[in-house]
């Protein structure tokens, strides 16, 4: 059982049947749990998830299916991802110090498709 307040780390292989190549990347669990700047890119990257599930398979659910049910319940859990998130750049603002034009990119990440994704590859991780 993985123990995430331990220093563990989670290998991920990504491998293309094109090329062979296999991309190796490590990720420190317990930073995205403890540290402002990975909680912020937890809540962007579940709540940019919750986007795209309303915007391509709850709203055609409840407009061409007459399905309003799974709008409703995505609807709600991303309602309550949209304000942890603002919080959390809120938090990261004031902690971290960030920009004034950090964080509005980072607020207005949150209102376009694929746009917590793109803040996070930009901006959020180390490079």
């Amino acid at each position: 059982m993985l123990n995430l307040y331990s220093k563990q780390y989670i290998k991920l292989n990504f491998s293309s049947n094109n090329d062979y190549k296999t991309t190796n990347i490590l990720i420190k669990m317990s930073d995205f749990l403890t540290t402002t700047l990975g909680r912020t890119r937890l809540i962007a990257f579940v709540e940019g998830i919750s986007f795209l599930i309303i915007i391509f398979i709850t709203m055609p659910l409840k407009y061409l299916g007459n399905m309003p049910m799974p709008n409703k319940i995505v609807g709600m859990a991303h309602g309550l991802l949209f304000v942890a998130y603002i919080l959390a750049i809120i938090q990261a603002k004031i902690e971290l110090g960030w920009s004034w034009k950090l964080f509005f990119i980072a607020f207005v990440a949150s209102f376009v498709p694929f746009g917590t994704f793109y803040l996070d590859k930009k901006y959020l991780q180390e490079k």
